[in-house]
């Protein structure tokens, strides 16, 4: 790593100004890899090691983010669209740093969306072997028959790919309406993989609403609205804990 001034360290490490670190190197307070430090020398970062009144000096880890958003329709998961369509940056430019979503909801999909600035947390949960389900009601057109469950509930293959079976049930049918409402759990996010899946069973998509992400709900967060994770959900994601 490129060598930074020492008093930088300081600031780096969130322990004092540079004024003030100037001075306690001045005063012999300082040691760099056991020797006393000197004003104005250089260090490496990754590799010197620095005491500060008998005390081994780190820089802070940056404090990153990780924000549950509830995504209307009409909304397209990304930062910028070039056909002009209105973006999920929209709705979280008020959460103070860029965060980029962690997978997809198409546009015509609302519901719980993650977005984050932390680019491991989002390779973690993005990674085919990851095992947080997400959770969808689907509100489809009509009773869902057997044969469909079935073929719902089966390894289908979606683009050339065989997806791994999806955990399906019925959660109620609505007479009036002539509608059933699903639930479906998945481990994996092909794209538009629900509806692929609900065009192989010959069935009517009127509503895709993502309401859980393994044991994060929505709660009571109003549609276009958003608000950040605490660090008991946080360490959930990260596999620290098995439950919040």
């Amino acid at each position: 790593m490129e060598k930074i001034k020492l008093q930088k360290y300081f600031t780096d490490c969130g322990v004092l100004s540079r004024r003030a670190a100037e001075r306690e190197i001045a005063e012999g307070k300082v040691k760099v890899n056991g020797s006393v430090a000197q004003l104005g020398m250089r260090i490496d970062p990754d590799a010197d090691r620095v005491e500060y009144k008998g005390r081994l000096l780190r820089p802070e880890r940056k404090k990153r983010i990780c924000v549950m958003l509830n995504k209307p329709t009409g909304f397209v998961t990304t930062l910028s669209d070039e056909r002009g369509r209105r973006t999920v940056a929209e709705l979280t430019r008020d959460v103070g740093v860029r965060v980029y979503p962690i997978g997809r909801l198409d546009m015509n999909s609302d519901g719980l969306l993650l977005l984050t600035d932390d680019g491991e947390l989002a390779n973690r949960l993005t990674h085919p072997k990851h095992e947080i389900p997400k959770i969808y009601q689907v509100t489809v057109r009509g009773r869902v028959s057997e044969t469909a469950l079935a073929l719902l509930r089966s390894p289908l293959e979606i683009d050339g790919y065989k997806i791994r079976p999806v955990v399906t049930d019925v959660l109620s049918y609505d007479k009036s309406r002539d509608a059933t409402c699903l639930c479906m759990e998945l481990f994996e996010g092909r794209n538009r993989q629900i509806r692929k899946m609900c065009e192989a069973a010959e069935l009517k998509i009127l509503r895709l609403t993502r309401v859980a992400y393994g044991s994060l709900t929505l709660g009571d967060i109003p549609s276009g609205k958003w608000r950040e994770l605490t660090e008991d959900e946080l360490e959930y994601l990260r596999g620290n804990s098995e439950t919040l």
